[in-house]
């Protein structure tokens, strides 16, 4: 990646002045996937001393700053009780302890990577995302966008909900990226996504609204749920693995998931 100036602003609103400045100007986080995504830049603007590393408890929520790396949310003993720990659990999965050192939680989401095993997450504990501009949004209208903001994450908020949750990431080694990821809770209501399919992480709306709708679940209800999943989730092939593939991992791992959280 080619870089012709670095800078260091000491607030969000010089950071958010550089960033409009010029379109070849962009933010750094970590730093750890944005190879992937830029090749060249004129400011590369970082968000070090924007001072949005923290972890912060409230009664009814659990507030993280974005550029808290992965590994400090890994670890979090808060963060380990929402959902049955799934978001620790997704961020165990990624890479080794020396890159979850380096990845922030706001690059990760930012960055949209069809591959993440975080959004999945984030979608099914409906999680919210605040912009310095754009303002508090949810994690599903922030996927739903067709573009990524020009704005400055500065937080991710969630609740403290009493769910039951569920993840699971497919892949060939411990150190490559998914070939399927699938998050499930259950409160009172279902909520399922499906990411690396291998396109971006989405919700199963309908999927979770036939499983809503039903007082048991039995093995009948489970094949309708997969056969509803496959039609609103479109999954393709890629080098990671077939069309077929997926859809029969979908399947198998929806299933499951689906049977743990309602145990």
């Amino acid at each position: 990646m080619e870089v012709k100036e670095y800078v260091v602003p000491k607030s969000v609103e010089k950071t958010y002045e550089l960033l409009k400045e010029n379109k070849a100007n962009k933010l750094i986080a970590g730093g750890a996937w944005i190879k992937l995504s830029v090749k060249s830049v004129d400011k590369l603007v970082s968000l070090d001393n924007l001072e949005l590393d923290y972890i912060k408890e409230g009664n009814s929520y659990i507030e993280i700053g974005a550029m808290t790396c992965l590994r400090k949310i890994e670890i979090n003993k808060a963060i380990q009780s929402l959902g049955s720990g799934i978001l620790s659990q997704s961020i165990s999965h990624i890479m080794g302890i020396n890159i979850r050192n380096i990845a922030t939680i706001g690059g990760s989401i930012m960055g949209k990577y069809a591959f993440s095993d975080i959004l999945v997450v984030l979608l099914v504990l409906d999680a919210k995302i605040s912009f310095y501009k754009l303002g508090e949004i949810s994690i599903y209208d922030f996927m739903e966008m067709k573009r990524i903001p020009e704005d400055i994450l500065l937080n991710i908020r969630i609740d403290k909900q009493q769910k039951v949750g569920y993840f699971k990431k497919v892949c060939k080694t411990h150190l490559d990226f998914a070939m399927i990821n699938i998050a499930i809770t259950k409160n009172s209501v279902y909520k399922i996504a499906v990411g690396s399919r291998p396109s971006g992480s989405v919700l199963a709306i309908n999927t979770a609204n036939y499983l809503n709708s039903k007082e048991t679940i039995n093995e009948e209800v489970l094949n309708e749920a997969v056969t509803i999943a496959l039609e609103e989730i479109t999954v393709g092939s890629n080098f990671r693995a077939s069309k077929d593939y997926r859809e029969v991992l979908l399947g198998t791992y929806l299933k499951r998931g689906i049977r743990e959280v309602s145990k």
